[in-house]
Order: structure tokens, then sequence, then C-alpha cells
């Protein structure tokens, strides 16, 4: 082999014909080489310089003609020091999850990716952003538990193994925590979450069974797209990164990857640009925004003064503005911690609880952690069933927390990104003894999905759009019409009409409060009737039930009630 002459651009490695391309930055006065390893050396068996005087800017190059891409490994020496490639496209070697690495062995490299894979037809899903019911998921922690019962726990091709549940449950899309090579420590703490720097172009090692992640990736995706279930990818670039490069590593897991979207942290790469794309146009780039969370956990506790807020929650288009609705998510309580703690208790992480949010609008129901009084019991079961209502009644596309489905417990630690354990792994034998929990939210999807008034495309404008007498959406409280806005109310009667939609009208009553409450019912069109649908305690009926009262219904405290006109 030999260098020949070549060029800054693109970063990282390609290959042209016979010569094979390595582009990387390095700062003004460093000293840069190119080592290659053969497969299975230990030292590197040819070393190139790269020196500064032929750099284009910072960017050194060269290229290497007879070089068989299968048969070497690379790395740079960069100041001195073994140096991985920022673009590298897979890293051999890699340790198991939870080890350091230590570069100057050589034992981790970068290797040139020249595999192909049959993709058999497949394509992004693109479903609209009002049909999809998402669910947030840690691929190491969704089933390195023993209770997960999959082949391959902690992997890709494991959270494959969970297509099925996630089917039946009425998941069609799921959004990966970071599945990029990360640094597991970048301090004295693991990083088991996958925030901060990384080798964002290359698919973790560590979550791959057979050692090629690259592979694996691509058929989890595949599976999940035959499934009919879109995969989305969390990419929270740290900060300083060149908005070039975030811009070109989204396209790459789009066009390598069939990635379908991809949730971004907008305050370290250029939002306008990322959705400006025209490659990028129909994949679903998204960002994470807590005002939907903020607002339900304190309506659902009970706070004074929600109702405006509430009524804007519930009625916000998520599309507009890339975000999804969520009250539970990685940071912070899960579900069943939401109803059991006031506090965090972050003991474990070693950082004498002062990590982790603050402020988490949680209410232990009266007992602080873990209790078998009935009464307690019962009102937390009561509050999740409310929560998951509030979650998935609302317009605009939910997500849900993996294993709050089945009331998953992180023991009130509500910040577990160095837990790489049985604190953050879902625990799945919780849910035989939850089944109640998963079965009530499985038919709250299918409910929400099989009416179309509770997830509409279009915005909510409060006008009557069809010229039915109604408008498309309308507030009432103890009197019809009436918004029940006052200062101490914690109730709330949201009308939704069917009319252009070949829909029912559907009437929720949300009652917060600690108090039973009433509530008018609006005036149906002639021979129609309200029947009852879901009430909290009571679950998703089997088949709608009349009221015997038209006019007026009572819910007991703590309670919603979903009621449909035909």
């Amino acid at each position: 082999m030999r260098e020949v002459q070549g060029v800054p651009y693109p970063l990282g490695v390609r290959i042209v014909k016979d010569r094979v391309n390595f582009a990387v930055a390095v700062p003004a006065g460093a000293a840069c080489e190119l080592m290659l390893y053969e497969k299975g050396g230990q030292v590197p068996g040819q070393v190139f310089s790269m020196p500064e005087e032929k750099a284009v800017g910072e960017v050194r190059f060269l290229a290497v003609e007879g070089l068989e891409p299968d048969k070497y490994e690379y790395n740079y020496r960069i100041g001195g020091r073994v140096s991985i490639d920022p673009f590298v496209r897979e890293i051999t070697g890699q340790h198991a999850f939870g080890e350091k690495a230590d570069l100057e062995s050589h034992q981790i490299r970068g290797k040139i990716s020249t595999g192909s894979f049959d993709w058999e037809g497949d394509s992004q899903l693109k479903i609209p952003y009002h049909e999809v019911i998402a669910y947030s998921l840690h691929v190491r922690g969704f089933t390195m538990h023993s209770s997960s019962h999959v082949k391959h726990k902690g992997t890709f091709l494991g959270a494959a193994g969970k297509i099925p549940y996630l089917k039946e449950l009425g998941i069609n899309q799921i959004q990966c925590m970071p599945v990029y090579e990360f640094e597991e420590y970048t301090g004295k703490y693991q990083n088991y979450w996958g925030y901060g720097p990384g080798y964002y172009f290359a698919p973790k090692a560590a979550y791959s069974a057979s050692g090629n992640p690259c592979l694996e990736l691509k058929e989890m995706v595949k599976q999940y797209h035959k499934a009919g279930i879109e995969v989305v990818l969390e990419m929270p670039f740290a900060a300083g990164i060149l908005p070039q490069t975030a811009w070109e590593c989204l396209r790459y897991y789009t066009v390598e990857y069939h990635v379908d979207g991809f949730v971004v942290n907008p305050y370290t790469v250029p939002w306008d640009m990322l959705v400006g794309d025209p490659l990028l146009k129909g994949v679903k780039i998204m960002k994470k925004e807590d005002a939907f969370q903020n607002i339900m956990r304190r309506f659902l506790k009970g706070d004074e003064g929600m109702v405006n807020d509430v009524i804007w929650a519930l009625r916000h288009n998520t599309k507009e503005d890339g975000c999804c609705n969520y009250i539970t998510t990685h940071t912070g309580f899960t579900m069943f911690d939401l109803v059991s703690y006031d506090g965090k208790h972050n003991e474990a992480n070693g950082e004498r609880n002062q990590d982790g949010p603050d402020y988490n609008y949680s209410w232990n129901c009266g007992v602080e952690g873990p209790s078998r009084k009935k009464a307690v019991v019962e009102l937390r079961r009561n509050q999740i069933r409310n929560a998951f209502f509030l979650l998935l009644m609302a317009q605009g596309t939910p997500c849900l927390l993996a294993g709050d489905e089945f009331g998953n417990t992180q023991k009130g630690n509500n910040n577990v990104y160095c837990q790489d354990n049985e604190l953050s792994w879902l625990n799945w034998s919780k849910k035989k003894t939850s089944d109640d929990l998963f079965q009530y939210v499985k038919e709250l999807i299918a409910l929400r999905k099989s009416h179309p008034v509770l997830h509409r495309a279009d915005l909510l404008l409060g006008l009557d759009q069809t010229a039915c007498g109604t408008p498309d959406v309308s507030y009432h409280g103890e009197n019809a019409w009436q918004i029940p806005a006052e200062i101490a109310s914690r109730q709330l009667g949201i009308l939704y009409s069917g009319s252009g939609l070949k829909d029912d009208d559907c009437f929720i009553a949300y009652n917060m409060h600690w108090e039973k409450h009433s509530f008018a019912l609006p005036t149906l069109g002639k021979k129609k009737k309200w029947y009852r649908v879901t009430e909290t305690r009571l679950g998703v009926e089997k088949s709608s039930i009349p009221l015997e009262n038209q006019k007026m219904i009572e819910l007991k405290e703590r309670s919603i009630v979903l009621l449909i006109g035909k």
C-alpha cells in the first residue's frame, strides 16, 4: 500500500475505487499520524504522517492506495495520544458496557465499514404525528433484567425481542436513548444514559450481541418497521458540536439506518436548519419540552389555579413545535414513583441526594415510599390511572415511559444516570402483579385510536368549523358552556365535536379535587344519548352504558369519565 493525494472533505473515512481517504480535524500546532492495524495485530502495522503544512484549515487528510478495507482498522495519534476518529462509523475491540477503555493499548480501533445489508425493500414508515403512540426506552435497560426473558439481554436484538409486547400494548413508535458510542466515564460516575460527548456516527458495540453493532441496529430497525413501529433516536449532541456535523449525522442515520426521526437539543443544534433540510423532510425532528408534564402533574395532585393551563395542554397540537406529550420521562420519577414519593431519594448515586430535579410536582398519597395501607395503595392506583388518562386523552402525540404501564419503580431515584443495575433496568416481573394496569393502558390506547376526535390532525380552534351548531371543542363545568376557571377550581368538562370526522361526540369530565363534583352535560341532537365508556376506577367498559340522567353527571373525588354521544 502507498500514500497518495487525498481530499479534506468529507471528514472521516471514505472508500473511493482503489483508495481509502482519511480526513480528520486536528488543532493547530498538534502532530498527527494515521495508524493502520492489521486485524488481529496488537500494534500499528503502518503509520503515515499527516503534517500540518499540508492541511486545509485544521483538516489533515491523505489517501492510501492498495489498502484492503476489510483487513485493516485504524486510529489517529494526535498530540502524542491515541485518538478515535470522531466520524468513525464503527468501533471494534470495544470493551463491555461499564468497563473503562484504554486507548493507549491499541485495543479500541475504528473499523473501515464496507458491509452490505439486505433491507428487503424497507423504508421509513412516516406515521402521521397525531396517530403516533410513542414509548421511550433505554436499549440496555429495556431488557437487561433477568425477568425480560429475551435471548440477547441489553442489546439491539434484545429490544427487537419485545416487539410482540409493544404491538399488544398499541405502541407504534419507540424513542431510544443514545445508541451511539458514548463516553461511559467522563468523571468518577458511570454514564449509563449516554448523554455527553460521543462518537455519534457509530452504533454502540456494547449494545451488540454478535459484535457487529451496525448490522444489529439495522436489523432492529427493520424488524420494528415490519411490525409497523417507527424507530426514533435521541441525538442530544453535546454543546459545541458544529452544526454541519450534527446535520451530517442525522442525514447519515436517515439514509444508512432508515431511522424515522430524532429527538435533538435545540440549544446545541440549529433547529431551523434541520427542519428545513430537504433530505430530512418527512423525518420526524423533535425536541423535549416539559410544559405538558408540569401542568398535568400539578393538576393530577390537585394544585389550584390550573384549569386554564390544562385547557391549553389538552388541546395543544404538538406537531406544530415538534414535541411529544409526556408526564414521565427518564429524568424524574417513574409514574409509580410520582404517586409514591414527595421528594427524590438519590442517595445511591453518591452525590448526597443533591443531583436530579428538585421540583417534581409529585405527591406520595399520604405515605413516603412503599406502603401496605389499603387506602394509600388504592389511591395511588387511582392516581396512576388518572395520569394515563390525562396523557392518552390529550390532543398531540403521547409518549409513555417504558415500564410505567406495569408500575415500574426506581425507588424514588429521579436521576438514575449512573445506575447500570436493577434500579434502572425494567423489572418485567412486575407485569404479572400489575396486569390490571397494563390492560387498562392497553384499552385506553385502543380507545384513543378508535375515536379520531381524540387525536385530531388539525388544530382545535373552539369554532364551529363544520356549521353543525357546535364548536370543535368547548368547555363546561357545573354549568354547561361555562369554564370553571376560578382559582379554587380543580375540575373541567370538555366536549369534542365529532362532526366532520365521522365520529361520535366525546365528553370528558375531569375532577382532580378531593371532593365530588357535578357536571352539566351539553344537550345532544335528537335521538342521541350520552353513554359512559370509561371511568377511572371502573376502567374501560366492555360495552357503553347509557346514563340515567342525561343532563347532569356526578363524579367522585379524583376521577375522570369519558362519555360518547350516539
